[in-house]
C-alpha cells in the first residue's frame, strides 16, 4: 500500500484509529473456545464489526506466537482475511524485529512476502543495516521504534547521547538510510510532551502513536502536536476495543468502543 493510498482512506472515512488484534484466549468469550479457530473466530467478528471505522489492523505477533503452530496459523488466516476481504485496509505486523542484514532480509521476506502484511515494526538499536533490508521492499513500510509508550522508555531512549536525545540521534540519523521514503515511526501517546520536538525532525512521516485509552494517552494532545497536512497518525487501540465485552455481543461491543473513537477523529478533522 502507499502512502497516497493510506492518506486517501483516512479522508474517507474520517478517521486515522488503528486496532490492534492481540488475542488472549483467557480474555475473549468463552462461547469462542469451542469453534475450530478460536483465534481467528475473534479477529473475523472484531473485523468485520470495525473495519468501516478505522484505516488499520495491528496483530502483535507475540499473542500468535504464544500458541505456537495453531497461533501462526490463526494469524495467516486473520491476514488472509483481510487482505481478501478488506485490501484498502492497512495492515501490521508488530513483531518488532531487527536483526544483522540476511536475518533482516529473511523476516521481511516472511511478513511482506509470505504472510502479506503492508508494514512490520522493527527495533533500530543494531543500526543501519538491521533496518535497510526491511527497507528495500517496494510499497512497504517499516515502522521504527522510535519513543515508546513503556514506563522503561526513559531507561535509554531519553538519555543524553552527545548532546541529544538518543531518540533524536535515532530519528536523525534514519533519514540517512537507503529508502528512508518507507519510513514510519513508533511515537508513544503517553510522550505527547515530545512529539513538536519529534515533528521538526520528521515533519512528514507517519507515526504510529499506541497508548490512547488503556494507557492513559490523550488522542487530543496527540493530535494538537503531532498531526501533519497529510494527518500523518495512526493512533492504536487494542484492549479498549477489542475487550470491551466478554459475552456474545463483544464485537458490538467493540464497534462502539471504535465509533466512539472515530467520532472524535471526525471532529478533529472538520
Amino acid at each position: 500500500m502507499t502512502i497516497p493510498q493510506l492518506t486517501a482512506q483516512i479522508q474517507k472515512k474520517k478517521s486515522f484509529l488503528c486496532i490492534g488484534l492481540d488475542v488472549d484466549l483467557d480474555k475473549i468469550p468463552k462461547h469462542l473456545l469451542y469453534t475450530e479457530d478460536p483465534i481467528f473466530a475473534f479477529n473475523k467478528a472484531i473485523i468485520d464489526a470495525t473495519q468501516h471505522l478505522c484505516v488499520a489492523y495491528k496483530p502483535n505477533t507475540a499473542f500468535y506466537e504464544a500458541y505456537g503452530l495453531k497461533g501462526w496459523k490463526a494469524l495467516e488466516k486473520t491476514i488472509g482475511y483481510l487482505n481478501e476481504n478488506y485490501p484498502e485496509i492497512f495492515t501490521i505486523a508488530d513483531a518488532k524485529r531487527g536483526d544483522i542484514g540476511n536475518t533482516s532480509t529473511r523476516y521481511a521476506k516472511a511478513f511482506f512476502e509470505d504472510l502479506g502484511f503492508d508494514s512490520v515494526t522493527v527495533a533500530p538499536y543494531m543500526g543501519k543495516d538491521s533496518v535497510e533490508p526491511f527497507l528495500a521492499f517496494e510499497d512497504k513500510h517499516t515502522i521504527l521504534l522510535a519513543l515508546t509508550s513503556n514506563a522503561g522508555a526513559f531507561d535509554f531512549q531519553t538519555q543524553m547521547v552527545e548532546g541529544k536525545t538518543l531518540y533524536t540521534k535515532v530519528l536523525e540519523t534514519s533519514k540517512s538510510w537507503k529508502n528512508s521514503k518507507n519510513l514510519m515511526y513508533v511515537v508513544g501517546a503517553t510522550k505527547a510532551a515530545y512529539f513538536q520536538n519529534i515533528r521538526k525532525i520528521i515533519p512528514n512521516a507517519f507515526l504510529l502513536v499506541p497508548g490512547v485509552g488503556a494507557q492513559g494517552g490523550s488522542l487530543q494532545e496527540v493530535c494538537k502536536y503531532g498531526m501533519n497536512d497529510s494527518v500523518g497518525l495512526l493512533i492504536n487501540s487494542s484492549r479498549g476495543i477489542i475487550y470491551a465485552a466478554h459475552d456474545e455481543s463483544f464485537a458490538e461491543a467493540a464497534a462502539s468502543k471504535a465509533e466512539a473513537l472515530q467520532l472524535e477523529m471526525k471532529a478533529i478533522l472538520g
